[in-house]
């Protein structure tokens, strides 16, 4: 049996991507001792990796495939193929940043200003191709975690640093200067292993179910029935990826009506159909919607 080596982030973006997985209809159970977690699917081997060192292990042909930051393929300037944008993240946002921050008494305010100054980071080459491309010198060392407290304890004028909606930094007493970078997670792929068409195929559809489950997070769907001589006033009301499904019922004058909406309008909208006219009202959960 041929298998497809896939790679998932350990650490702050394992759970996330747990969790869409299991939405795309992948079963992964993650032993806390091992690295080697079990999956539903006997086509696939799955290893639990640093999203740093993802695309290092994909480019050598270790793994065939891996979910990885954007920032990291930069970082360590990895030839590999990118197959799909996974637009989730630990929290809300779907984009993170990297971010130059500064105590908040700070005397620096751009990024000219960092020009002698002394830099904090994880991400060094890519912030050292920023500074490059700004005409700025200054001192960028390597941080292995910690950062934020470097700067606060004044080891360093500045960091680089992840962040999704900048209240740890705003905790830490840090300001944001710039951006240097955004990331999204990216479902990449060795060029090599994506010429061997059972593994294209294959990773074309992880990435379609994974892109399905994304699609209808925070979506559901709603039925209901309504008499045609409400008809309008309920339409007026939904909202839909295109318009709703309307199907004839076996008595006449109803129709039954269908759609999917944001789950966050739900608790509004349902007492607005309710008096419209609407009956028979059903909402229900959504695992993947493909397009």
């Amino acid at each position: 049996m041929q298998k497809l080596r896939l790679g998932l982030p350990k650490g702050s973006l394992q759970e996330a991507t747990v969790k869409i997985f299991d939405r795309a209809g992948f079963k992964i159970y993650v032993s806390e001792r091992s690295y080697f977690p079990s999956i539903n699917d006997p086509e696939i081997e799955v290893v639990l990796l640093r999203a740093q060192e993802m695309s290092k292990y994909v480019e050598d042909e270790t793994l065939d495939c891996g979910l990885t930051g954007s920032d990291w393929v930069l970082e360590n300037e990895s030839n590999v193929i990118s197959l799909s944008e996974l637009l989730y993240a630990k929290q809300s946002a779907v984009k993170v940043r990297w971010v130059v921050a500064v105590p908040e008494k700070s005397s620096i305010e751009s990024v000219k200003d960092l020009n002698g100054k002394r830099i904090a980071t994880e991400l060094v080459q890519v912030t050292k191709n920023y500074l490059k491309v700004h005409k700025v010198k200054a001192d960028v060392e390597f941080s292995w975690g910690a950062t934020e407290a470097k700067v606060a304890a004044g080891l360093v004028d500045a960091v680089v640093e992840l962040t999704e909606t900048g209240s740890s930094l705003r905790a830490n007493k840090l300001r944001i200067v710039t951006t240097v970078c955004e990331s999204t997670t990216q479902f990449i792929a060795n060029r090599k292993v994506v010429k061997d068409p059972w593994k294209k195929m294959k990773m074309d559809q992880i990435t379609m179910l994974l892109q399905g489950a994304i699609a209808a997070n925070n979506m559901v769907g709603l039925k209901m029935n309504v008499n045609k001589k409400n008809l309008e006033k309920v339409l007026r009301l939904l909202p839909s990826l295109k318009d709703p499904t309307i199907s004839p019922l076996s008595e006449e004058n109803w129709a039954a009506v269908e759609t999917i909406i944001d789950e966050g309008i739900v608790r509004t909208l349902i007492p607005e159909l309710k008096r419209a006219g609407a009956q028979g009202i059903i909402e229900y959960p959504l695992n993947k919607i493909i397009n």
